[in-house]
Formats: C-alpha cells, structure tokens, sequence
C-alpha cells in the first residue's frame, strides 16, 4: 500500500510542477501549446519508427526460422540449399 501511495505522490507532483512551469513560461500559450503538440508529433513518429523496425526484425527472424526449418525437414539436397540461403538472407536483414 506504501508503494500506492509513493507512486501517486510522485505522479501529482510531476502534474503540479508541470502545470506551474507551464503557467510562468516565458512564451505565448499558443506557442507553448504549439511547441508541445510538435514534440508530441515527434515523439509519435519516432515511436511509431521504432515499432516497424521491431516488427520488421520479428518478421525477418522468423521467415529465418521457416526456412531453416524447411531446409531440415527438406528430402532434396537442393531444397535444403535453397532454404539454406533463404534463411541467410533473413538473418542479414534483420
């Protein structure tokens, strides 16, 4: 319960200075509120960047992973191979 109540303290004291820093900033309102909705915009981006690549990278590893286990389930010498360079060329990407 401790911890509770410690995170909330912490939490309305973050809110609270915020909103004074706010209220005696130095610019206009409107460009304060301009200046955090483009960090906002920002911070979306490069989250959003972040989540393709991880998505990205589960992908290649796991195309990786079929092909690998293609490759050993396969009878042909020649589909083993094949498989073999597919697997390969998902690790590189990844």
């Amino acid at each position: 319960m401790k911890s509770g109540k410690l995170l909330l303290g912490l939490v309305s004291g973050a809110v609270a200075g915020a909103v004074v820093g706010l209220l005696y900033a130095p610019k206009k309102g409107k460009d304060t509120r301009k200046a955090i909705s483009d960090k906002g915009d920002n911070y979306l981006k490069e989250a959003n960047r972040s989540i393709n690549d991880f998505t990205d990278s589960v992908n290649h590893k796991m195309e990786a992973l079929k092909a690998k286990t293609k490759a050993n389930l396969s009878g042909s010498k020649s589909k083993e191979k094949l498989n073999q360079a597919k697997a390969e060329m998902h690790e590189v990407a990844s």
